[in-house]
């Protein structure tokens, strides 16, 4: 416009009033100004469907560009959906992998298991050939193999645990006293000494994964409490819920490693003792596992020595009933805070 006004001002054979110049120049402004504005809302809905998808995050992956309206659009637009469709491609190949090889792991596992049993006989009918200490040194370590075994299994079904779980009442002390069962050798060995205190209650849990998370919690008291120690196992109940604790006389945990005791492959100062051996993955997966369930588990030191875990299993309220305009009575299970945050 200014490059205009200068040529139709400079040139000889063109007379033009001020006036008019400017309302040329005012012309032009709006008619510019109101390109701008048309242009502006030409692409102000592209856009925004480009900010919604930002907005998305990971959830965009799954999400196609869509509302090219110019050739320019479109040639974007179809380079993003590609980048998707490659993505989703590698995603679905690296699921088929990890498929595959948890099938392998899982197929290890279970193969394992019969020669583990085969030893277990073959080690009980030579018991009188052998001495005691042997005999015993024998089946302490078939029984952690078999605990390391475990522990393949369960942590190679974490991404599948909705499959594979099945949540009714059980009552905690039956669970407790087969889990002692299975360290007996432990207890009697190391003259362990082991109490259970307070009343039986009944919870909503799966049996196989508590099993597995209890045997965790009471294998690692057992390892870092020293002979003649002592485990006792409280249960209680308050407004909260169901508390299970789990209380050993053993080395106790560093301050500095209580806030990484449940990451993964973590062992801390007492997993590199020499006499100590640890994978990192027992408490890993006992919180994985609890935290699926719904349930809460925490640890603290004790006063002197020892830890104390304790297993929170939150009460269930009912919403929605008969007296509330429900039509059903019951409706579905609404979870209290405790629940919830680790839903």
């Amino acid at each position: 416009m200014l490059v205009l006004d200068i040529v139709l001002w400079l040139d000889p054979n063109m007379r033009f009033a001020k006036t008019t110049l400017s309302y040329l120049d005012l012309l032009l402004t709006l008619f510019f100004g109101a390109f701008l504005v048309g242009l502006y809302s030409y692409h102000l809905k592209w856009y925004r469907t480009i900010q919604k998808r930002l907005d998305a995050k990971e959830d965009s992956l799954n999400w196609p560009l869509t509302g090219a309206t110019s050739a320019e659009k479109q040639f974007i637009q179809h380079y993003v959906n590609q980048v998707l469709v490659y993505h989703q491609q590698s995603i679905d190949q690296l699921i088929l992998a990890q498929q595959d090889q948890k099938d392998f792991i899982d197929g290890w596992v279970h193969e394992s298991k019969v020669p583990l049993a085969a030893i277990q006989l073959l080690l009980e009918s030579i018991e009188t050939q052998i001495s005691e200490t042997k005999f015993n040194q024998m089946t302490n370590e078939l029984v952690q193999i078999e605990h390391y075994v475990e522990q393949v299994l369960y942590y190679s079904r974490l991404d599948s645990f909705s499959k594979d779980y099945l949540v009714q009442e059980y009552p905690l002390t039956p669970l407790i006293n087969q889990v002692i069962r299975q360290n007996r050798n432990y207890f009697i060995q190391k003259h362990i000494q082991f109490k259970l205190l307070g009343n039986d209650q009944t919870v909503l849990t799966d049996a196989k994964w508590l099993t597995f998370i209890l045997n965790q919690l009471i294998s690692n008291a057992l390892k870092y409490t020293a002979d003649q120690g002592h485990i006792i196992i409280q249960i209680q109940r308050d407004e909260q819920g169901v508390w299970l604790s789990i209380i050993d006389s053993g080395i106790g945990i560093p301050a500095e490693d209580l806030p990484r005791i449940f990451d993964k492959g973590f062992t801390g100062q007492n997993g590199r003792h020499s006499n100590h051996h640890s994978t990192g993955l027992g408490l890993y997966l006992a919180q994985s596992l609890s935290r699926k369930l719904g349930h809460t588990l925490s640890v603290t030191p004790n006063q002197g020595q020892g830890a104390t875990f304790k297993l929170l299993f939150p009460f269930l309220s009912y919403y929605n009933t008969v007296e509330d305009g429900g039509p059903f009575g019951a409706a579905p299970l609404q979870t209290n805070e405790a629940e919830s945050h680790h839903a």
